[in-house]
């Protein structure tokens, strides 16, 4: 997996955008927003998802390409390594969770909130090739 295709998974999600708020190469994704997915121009190899804390300690111990994020709060922010053992379809779960745990923790007004999550929860989720299997994980 690369850069290109988180991007392009990052962007495929309702009310998504790609900014640049740091610099000309850390590109943040967000959600009405607010940022969900992080990722680097220059060291490509990785991206930076929101996670709930008890499972994003969860995912570290059990997979060796998760890790807490560096520059980030540890606590709730993992860094998955793009060009590890980990299905497309994982990366692109751990993603989509991120997405929606941002929507329903940090996205306000609550209006807004509940326009971009009743327009998430009709979405056919077949298009973001995420395997059956992978919903179930943790």
């Amino acid at each position: 997996m690369n850069i290109e295709e988180t991007r392009d998974f990052c962007l495929s999600l309702p009310y998504s955008e790609e900014t640049l708020p740091f610099d000309d190469r850390i590109l943040v994704y967000k959600v009405a927003g607010k940022m969900f997915a992080v990722t680097d121009l220059e060291q490509s190899d990785r991206v930076v998802v929101k996670c709930d804390p008890d499972i994003a300690i969860a995912l570290r111990d059990r997979y060796e390409e998760i890790s807490a994020a560096w520059h980030m709060n540890k606590r709730h922010w993992n860094a998955i390594q793009l060009n590890g053992d980990l299905s497309e379809s994982f990366i692109f779960r751990q993603i989509y969770n991120s997405y929606v745990l941002v929507i329903k923790k940090n996205v306000t007004p609550v209006a807004l909130r509940r326009e971009v999550l009743s327009v998430v929860e009709s979405m056919n989720l077949a298009h973001l090739n995420i395997a059956n299997s992978d919903l179930e994980d943790i």
